[in-house]
């Protein structure tokens, strides 16, 4: 993020655009929406803004530009087709310390102006940084088909209320809580169906019956996927965005992490070979903890959390405490990480079956099930095995498996750092080590993998 979008108040302050054509006239336009008290200066100005000032909305002075003219302005625009005078206004305002925008100019601006959706008092803007005004606009047309017209009225109702529920909800996450429910129920369709009447009554009955003693505490388990947030789950993401807390390990991603609610409290338990911020037992009691206090708690694994991830564990502790709990799978390693690799876990002329199988044990030894592993026409997909890698390929051949056995490592797979490399089990240690190969990282040994040079989609 490179600009801090922030939604100015701009009501009866003095505003200047300088320009007097069909972009001032916009940009006129859009001041008066928020309420500014606009002086336009241009020489000239278009029969629009001719109107607007005969009928006083704006106030309008025939001059060219002059430092001067934005003594006193909380917010400038520049909207003319001589680069000089853009150039003059925003060097102006800069030096006055004011907001300024220059059309069309994104290195002269010190503010930018969003693509507007307007469901007041709902507003939604969204901006490119001035990259792809285009691609801001495309966006917003596909968001205004999203939302009703009526949506600003459920806003409008719910500001009625907001004093009620204020008096009844002692703390900010219960009045969160209890607005999260109203907005996932029938409240907003009677509204959105024009029922506002019933709307208020429903809301007034569900405020008054509500139960503030109510411990509402409950643990979501979901699986953050591979890495990818696109290929996050609708019930992940919905989660994720009502959780008062979420706990966390390493393997969630960044861009994972930053769908998370913005205010929720975070706490990291990151885990790898050997080096645990909290013990497994220690992060099972927490949820619990948390949840037994009333919040909402996120426990966000990446891939699936019974897939490796140890979900089983934690819920068995949720169920020794009484904690109401959810499980939400989400897309493994092993399928997210394979297909982005280019890699297809079974193919009908290669393999009929898919071995997945952990790295090191529970005590950090590599006594594996080597004769299952070794067997023919299948896949073995190893999770957390770099730090053994060279000695599962050892074992692997020495089981059996012929050298030349085609083999990969990925690192980072679904992900912009995607790393792939691929070699043999007589070589792939070597090269995975030359190639400075980091966790986390994902080993694919099987006749499928001589697919990934002809399969590869996925370029980073």
């Amino acid at each position: 993020m490179q600009a801090l979008p922030i939604f100015f108040n701009i009501k009866n302050r003095h505003c200047v655009v300088i320009g007097g054509g069909d972009v001032a006239t916009r940009k006129v336009s859009m001041l008066l929406k928020a309420g500014a008290a606009i002086t336009l200066y241009s020489p000239d100005i278009c029969p629009e803004l001719l109107a607007m000032a005969e009928a006083e909305t704006i106030k309008y002075i025939a001059s060219n530009f002059e430092m001067n003219q934005l003594t006193g302005a909380c917010m400038v625009i520049a909207a003319t087709d001589d680069e000089a005078v853009n150039v003059a206004v925003s060097v102006s305002a800069k030096a006055q310390n004011i907001p300024v925008n220059v059309v069309d100019a994104p290195d002269l601006c010190t503010f930018t102006m969003g693509s507007i959706i307007d469901r007041s008092p709902i507003v939604i803007a969204i901006s490119s940084e001035g990259n792809a005004p285009v691609l801001a606009r495309y966006i917003r047309a596909k968001i205004e088909t999203m939302l009703p017209a009526t949506y600003g009225r459920i806003a409008d109702i719910a500001g009625e209320f907001r004093d009620q529920v204020k008096a009844k909800f002692a703390t900010t996450q219960a009045r969160r809580i209890f607005w999260e429910g109203i907005l996932q129920g029938s409240f907003v369709e009677r509204v959105l169906s024009g029922q506002e009447h019933a709307a208020r009554e429903q809301l007034a009955n569900l405020i008054n019956d509500a139960d503030v003693t109510k411990n509402q505490g409950e643990v979501f388990l979901v699986g953050g996927g591979p890495g990818d947030p696109d290929l996050l789950t609708f019930r992940a993401l919905r989660l994720m965005q009502q959780c008062d807390v979420c706990v966390y390990d390493k393997l969630v991603s960044p861009e994972v992490m930053e769908l998370v609610r913005r205010d929720a409290e975070l706490i990291y338990v990151g885990k790898s070979r050997n080096q645990h911020t909290m013990p497994q037992g220690e992060i099972s009691d927490l949820l619990a903890k948390l949840a037994l206090q009333g919040k909402r708690v996120l426990r966000l694994k990446g891939g699936d959390p019974f897939i490796f991830g140890r979900g089983g564990e934690e819920i068995e502790t949720l169920m020794q405490y009484g904690v109401p709990f959810q499980v939400v799978p989400g897309i493994t390693a092993a399928n997210g990480v394979s297909s982005y690799a280019g890699i297809p876990l079974t193919h009908r002329d290669y393999a009929q079956a898919c071995f997945f199988i952990t790295g090191h044990l529970k005590d950090g030894t590599l006594d594996l099930d080597w004769v299952a592993m070794s067997r023919p026409r299948q896949t073995v997909v190893i999770y957390m095995g770099l730090v053994g890698l060279k000695e599962i390929c050892e074992k692997l051949i020495e089981h059996g498996v012929a050298a030349t056995m085609p083999a990969a490592v990925v690192q980072q797979g679904t992900t912009q750092r995607q790393k792939v490399v691929t070699a043999t089990l007589a070589d792939l240690a070597e090269k995975v080590s030359l190639a400075e190969m980091k966790p986390p990282c994902l080993t694919i040994i099987g006749e499928v993998v001589q697919l990934r040079e002809k399969l590869n989609w996925f370029s980073v």
